[in-house]
């Protein structure tokens, strides 16, 4: 009478909108409550709501005809693809929701070949089939194409398919809709399996596929019994995973910035790879099922659900909770490697300490440590005094840069750089499959930067709104920067999305090309009067009245090359009342950069200052003098 199931798709599909119409129409909320509910329940970060994507995978159960149904709702986009690669092993089916105006997309790929692989039921739901552009004939020629290309098994060419208004919280097995979600209900109880597991094991298993924590309790494992019984109280032992060879440790973040301490907690190994098992001897202080958003305890909890225990802290993500004088330990969680790093250090400019909380090498390190407890497709190493923190992409470690920023911490990030290979003895680099939409009055502007940044097409379509479609292999390095540009040029209409592709050997490293940089060549406070000389030099990134230093770096100049200049200069006072004089500065209105923007901006020679504050963009070496010699050099 249990349900596990994945929701999948890509990114702005639906997902997160089916979850809403699942829990309402569950009547997991009193009648008072579901009205208070607003829509996206299932986003709780402040970012998720801010950017309007989900950024973690997030578990919640709903009762319907006697059935538990645990629902787990995945990130769509490629950078979180972490999420979902960890959150699938407690599924034993998924809901594939594809738009039915834009049909499979390439995350809609990346996350149904990982759920194929994992021998997941599939139930194909078509979203969105009232928009005006809806080719719902073609959509489904597009799936059809699409499993086809990923099964695994011949079963899997079989799935059953619905469709769905999901806003507006009606599904039906025909495009001719219900008024409610009870089809994809009985889809759940009816073409997902129930739970492949031993209940009858006299040792249990459970799996940790999430870490959660509250002041209260402390840390939480969250994950799925693959066999036997969970009792409050019981005492456990933790199983991990652990690597014979040292190098192949992941290293632990020190406040020092010195040599790393090996982490072994066998993240990184596949099921197939020898090691042998580190085990720790535990007790389950409480034992928590979920209902609705928020969890119940409950005294002992049956293999096939999705728990939460407490008393078990020393236990990560892909470590084994198991009971008995035997225990084993189920295969670990393997993931993607991380194709793009960058430097995370305390902030060292002139103006440091002045807004943050967190302003040191040791406290950073601290919460980067407690990152990589939850955020498993993080990698990190100390670099000097800071430390490179490797992603899945640009959006990936921006939102790690936001969310310490938010929590009070000061530092400076890097250029973002990419994470090169070395397979066979040749140094290959990670390229994407990059797909984008534009109207077709874009297509030569999308074409050119394309073409500047080496990318190879590989098809051109018309789709059905009259959209041009293109799909290109582009280096990762290459697609650093991309996403502005191309909203720039296209007026805020492209639509871009890209998943990671393999390797291939460097064919030469490519080198953004930008402007030079505005730099302030002198410490204060800056002045309407020098900015409004200075903006005829170039696009200024700040406001009259805001503190610079000297090497900061205050807008991008008309020519390639960077200009030092004054902007706190003030106006000399003097007797003389002209009109011209007397006349106000008008300044044109600054460009005020988002952090991804920042990040795009810099080179290697820059850094960007983040507070909770402020973002500052400066120069590594601040001192104009020793810059240009260096340079020289």
């Amino acid at each position: 009478m249990i349900r596990n199931v994945a929701i999948i798709a890509h990114v702005d599909h639906g997902k997160t909108t089916l979850v809403d119409g699942l829990l309402k129409q569950s009547h997991t909320f009193r009648e008072n409550q579901a009205e208070m509910q607003q829509t996206l329940i299932m986003d709780s970060m402040d970012q998720e709501h801010e950017r309007g994507i989900t950024i973690t995978a997030k578990q919640t159960c709903v009762y319907y005809d006697g059935y538990k149904i645990n629902i787990i709702d995945t990130p769509g986009h490629a950078d979180f693809s972490g999420e979902v690669e960890r959150t699938l092993n407690m599924a034993d089916g998924v809901l594939l929701i594809v738009d039915a105006q834009e049909g499979p997309m390439p995350q809609t790929k990346f996350v149904l070949s990982k759920a194929l692989d994992l021998g997941l039921k599939p139930v194909v739901v078509i979203n969105k089939i009232d928009k005006p552009a809806a080719r719902i004939d073609e959509v489904l020629s597009e799936i059809e194409s699409l499993f086809l290309e990923l099964a695994t098994d011949e079963s899997q060419l079989f799935y059953p398919v619905y469709y769905a208004v999901a806003r507006e919280g009606r599904a039906g097995v025909t495009t001719e809709l219900d008024d409610d979600l009870h089809v994809i209900f009985e889809a759940i109880i009816n073409d997902i399996p129930a739970p492949d597991v031993d209940a009858d094991s006299e040792s249990a298993q459970l799996l940790v596929a999430a870490l959660a924590s509250d002041n209260y309790l402390g840390k939480y494992c969250i994950g799925k019994i693959f066999g036997g019984k969970l009792k409050k109280g019981q005492s456990v032992k933790i199983l991990r995973r652990t690597s014979i060879m040292p190098s192949e440790d992941r290293p632990r973040p020190t406040g020092s910035g010195g040599a790393s301490e090996p982490r072994n907690d066998g993240r990184e190994r596949s099921a197939s790879e020898e090691g042998h098992l580190e085990v720790q001897v535990a007790k389950i202080d409480r034992l928590f099922t979920y209902r609705g958003l928020g969890k119940e305890e409950v005294q002992e909890a049956i293999a096939g659900d999705i728990v939460a225990v407490t008393g078990v802290a020393e236990a990560n993500i892909g470590d084994t909770i198991a009971t008995g004088d035997n225990p084993k330990a189920l295969p670990g969680i393997k993931l993607e490697e991380p194709t793009l790093s960058i430097y995370i250090g305390p902030n060292t400019s002139p103006l440091k300490g002045r807004e943050g909380e967190f302003t040191t090498s040791r406290q950073i390190a601290e919460r980067l440590e407690r990152e990589l407890e939850t955020n498993i497709a993080l990698k990190i190493q100390p670099d000097g005094l800071g430390y490179k923190v490797s992603g899945r992409g640009e959006l990936h470690l921006s939102v790690l840069i936001e969310t310490m920023r938010r929590e009070g911490y000061e530092l400076e990030a890097g250029r973002p750089e990419v994470v090169y290979r070395e397979i066979d003895g040749i140094k290959q680099e990670p390229i994407e499959s990059l797909t984008i939409e534009v109207d077709s009055e874009y297509v030569g502007a999308v074409s050119q930067e394309l073409g500047i940044r080496k990318a190879e097409l590989k098809t051109q379509e018309l789709t059905s709104s009259g959209a041009t479609r293109f799909v290109y292999e582009i280096s990762t390095a290459a697609l650093i920067g991309l996403r502005n540009n191309l909203l720039t040029a296209t007026k805020g209409t492209v639509i871009m999305s890209s998943i990671p592709s393999g390797y291939r050997p460097l064919e030469g490293k490519y080198k953004p090309e930008r402007n030079g940089a505005l730099v302030s060549f002198e410490t204060g406070v800056s002045t309407a009067y020098a900015l409004d000389a200075a903006q005829a030099r170039g696009v200024l990134y700040i406001p009259p009245q805001v503190p610079v230093y000297q090497g900061m770096i205050v807008g991008l100049s008309n020519k390639k090359d960077d200009l030092d200049i004054n902007v706190c200069r003030e106006k000399q006072l003097t007797n003389m009342r002209t009109h011209a004089s007397d006349g106000a500065i008008q300044l044109t209105p600054y460009t005020q950069l988002s952090l991804e923007q920042c990040l795009d901006f810099l080179l290697d020679d820059e850094l960007l200052e983040v507070t909770p504050k402020s973002l500052r963009l400066r120069k590594r070496q601040l001192d104009p003098v020793k810059r240009k010699r260096e340079n020289r050099a």
